[in-house]
């Protein structure tokens, strides 16, 4: 396994000295890694497709290019030299972070295999499932319709078939794009058309799940950093974070989920297991279902997770200062400040420049606060801002959350 180089001092920003780091994707989990690292003392350049991304709107300097197309990935790391580049979506150009990391010219977070590996589901199914032996829905892999109506109704390489209700999903995608479920044959070719369109990256391939009865979800959140006193990388775990998803994409999450602790101890050995086979430092957002004492791996993804950003209310040290401070090789702090929930807060209309009434409204009951990410075109269901709540009892801060997302009312 190669080893890790940390950096030994922090410069100043926009100076000869500074530690630079380039963040690829710049939303809102994104703006929030770099207000983290800016805290301390790294210069942080954004890089994302559209201009004035939330990100954009707080780094030191930022860029807009085809994130997907290599030669200008590769040209604009030539350009900037960054020390440390951070992949912060799955719509990336991950071949050529490999060649200028196998070149020595960057360090990439984790690894730029394991950004390789978590942007196509079919290689990190394949490493949970087959190479770690995690517990898995069945699944197949499909490149045209009848290979994927063969799999679903007669199964394909020895298996058997996935059947309905089932889950299609682009391997090239992430936060529910382009996924879809179908509970009969009838369906089955708009799922096909709607992974084929909504993907991050069309490659024609799709993966079909076989539907887990569960209980509830959890995102484990999961740090592996640098022990300050022996210098060996160990792992360490958020209070699992509950979620409720619609259509693949997260509505509101609270933390802790309560679990059993024979449920919770699997889950742990789980994420344990697939972040130390993709290897580096960083936080790693681990997707599970869970039913009783029973897990099942779902996804993983080598950064901040959406439904962790209730971590900004929840804990001292949130998701994503956890995840500069581990590529840092900082010391971390996991632990839980206080039972806590979020709620998502939609565009409600296909818009540029939208604004937003009611946020004295939506902040006067306590404990409460918010996140209004600034993205500079809204859709119906995009997501605009979060918000967030505190209170003893969880069931309690998720009513609190959701009455202060309801009271942010978008207009034109």
């Amino acid at each position: 396994m190669t080893k890790i180089s940390f950096p030994t001092r922090v410069g100043t920003p926009l100076t000869s000295n500074a530690l630079k780091v380039m963040l690829l994707g710049s939303g809102e989990l994104g703006k929030e890694v770099i207000i983290a690292f800016q805290r301390l003392g790294v210069e942080v350049i954004a890089v994302d497709r559209y201009a004035n991304a939330p990100g954009h709107q707080v780094a030191h300097k930022f860029h807009v290019i085809d994130m997907t197309n290599p030669s200008a990935l590769k040209a604009l790391i030539l350009q900037e030299k960054p020390h440390i580049v951070v992949p912060e979506i799955e719509a990336i150009a991950t071949p050529a972070l490999k060649e200028l990391e196998a070149d020595g010219v960057v360090r990439v977070v984790p690894t730029a295999n394991a950004a390789w590996l978590t942007m196509n589901r079919e290689g990190i199914r394949r490493l949970a499932a087959e190479d770690l032996g995690l517990s898995c829905s069945r699944y197949a892999f499909a490149d045209d319709l009848d290979t994927l109506r063969k799999a679903t109704e007669q199964g394909i390489d020895g298996r058997e078939p996935i059947g309905y209700p089932c889950i299609i999903k682009p391997v090239m995608s992430s936060s529910g794009k382009g996924q879809s479920k179908v509970d009969t044959p009838e369906e089955l070719e708009a799922a096909w058309d709607y992974a084929a369109s909504a993907g991050r990256v069309n490659s024609g391939r799709v993966i079909v799940e076989s539907v887990v009865r569960f209980e509830y979800e959890i995102t484990l959140l999961t740090v592996r950093s640098r022990n300050p006193k022996t210098g060996a990388i160990e792992t360490s775990y958020c209070e699992p974070v509950g979620h409720i998803q619609v259509s693949g994409d997260y509505v509101e999450s609270w933390q802790p989920q309560t679990m059993s602790p024979k449920a919770l101890d699997e889950a742990k050995r789980m994420a344990d297991l697939v972040t130390t086979a993709l290897g580096g430092t960083g936080l790693f957002g681990v997707e599970m279902f869970v039913n009783g004492d029973e897990v099942w791996f779902s996804e993983v993804s080598p950064r901040p997770h959406d439904t962790g950003m209730v971590t900004m209310i929840t804990q001292w040290q949130n998701e994503f200062e956890l995840h500069a401070r581990a590529i840092l090789g900082l010391p971390v702090d996991t632990s839980l400040k206080t039972p806590g929930a979020s709620a998502v807060i939609y565009g409600g209309m296909d818009r540029e420049g939208i604004a937003f009434e009611g946020i004295a409204e939506a902040l006067a009951e306590p404990g409460t606060d918010l996140r209004l990410f600034g993205k500079p075109e809204s859709f119906l269901k995009r997501r605009m801002g979060v918000a967030l709540a505190r209170d003893v009892d969880v069931e309690e801060a998720r009513a609190k959350a959701k009455r202060a997302a309801a009271k942010v009312k978008p207009v034109a």
